[in-house]
């Protein structure tokens, strides 16, 4: 029986190298156990509920099922694991969609052992751990992302009453308010939007996540 305090690990990885060569560098430390291997999304899922570890070293691109699928039905599931993505792969969409999914860190598989068991330490206390080239990634993606419109709550209703199909007076009636204000409210909403018409403007709240 593993002593209290000791972090359970679980390995994904398709190739049982990369497998058996984690789990003797893990295992060497005092405070981490390797407690089971799977070779592919779908059985790191089973895997995870059946033992339940605290961290799961999870490779994205898998025969059988991809990393970040899983890693989306893991977390959607509420098991209590971190899932650190270890990879080769480091581009920007990779990276996104992994943490979108839940991801608590994402390292590269080039990391040394004493900074890839100090990232388990960490995820396992409830930080989130990325590659210094990844956090460098993120932030530029972030900052390079367009300022999302701000509409007002009213502007809000208005359109979102657009998107089910209502006409300005039935907009007025169902939030009592005049015909001529939910005109002023849209024209306010296109100008926030960039847009010139209600399709655009709904189309454009949608894509910004405002409706």
């Amino acid at each position: 029986m593993p002593p209290a305090g000791t972090i359970r690990i679980l390995l994904a990885d398709d190739h049982p190298v990369v497998r058996q060569g984690l789990a003797a560098m893990l295992g060497a430390e005092p405070d981490l156990e390797v407690v089971g291997e799977a070779a592919s999304g779908p059985q790191a899922e089973a895997l995870s509920a059946a033992l339940t570890p605290d961290i799961v070293l999870m490779d994205l691109r898998m025969p059988g099922g991809g990393g970040v699928e899983s890693i989306e039905r893991m977390t959607a599931a509420g098991l209590p694991c971190r899932i650190i993505v270890l990879t080769t792969y480091e581009t920007d969409g990779d990276i996104l969609r992994a943490v979108e999914a839940g991801a608590a860190g994402y390292l590269l598989k080039d990391v040394a052992l004493a900074e890839l068991a100090g990232a388990i330490r960490a995820a396992a206390r409830g930080e989130t751990v990325l590659a210094p080239s990844i956090a460098t990634r993120l932030v530029d993606r972030l900052r390079s992302r367009p300022e999302v419109p701000r509409l007002s709550d009213r502007e809000t209703a208005v359109l979102r009453l657009v998107a089910e199909g209502c006409t300005n007076a039935e907009i007025g009636r169902r939030l009592f308010i005049g015909e001529s204000t939910v005109k002023t409210h849209l024209l306010r909403a296109f100008g926030k939007l960039g847009v010139a018409d209600r399709t655009a403007a709904v189309t454009s709240a949608m894509r910004h996540g405002l409706l």
